[in-house]
């Protein structure tokens, strides 16, 4: 899930500042999803997927 993050995020030129501000969580948190050591939530995970336009199965790698 991680690098599908990065991926997606870099793809699109934002900056994880950027990608935080447009979901209203941290930088940190962010950071933290693309390092893998934490997850995005269900109701991010469902954020994520509306953001850039693909399916929750994309970012969970499925």
């Amino acid at each position: 899930m991680a690098k599908i993050l990065r991926h997606l995020r870099q793809a699109q030129g934002l900056t994880q500042a950027q990608l935080a501000n447009a979901l209203h969580v941290h930088q940190t948190a962010v950071s933290q999803w693309e390092c893998g050591r934490t997850f995005p939530d269900r109701e991010t995970i469902v954020k994520l997927a509306a953001f850039y336009s693909v399916s929750a199965d994309i970012i969970l790698g499925i």
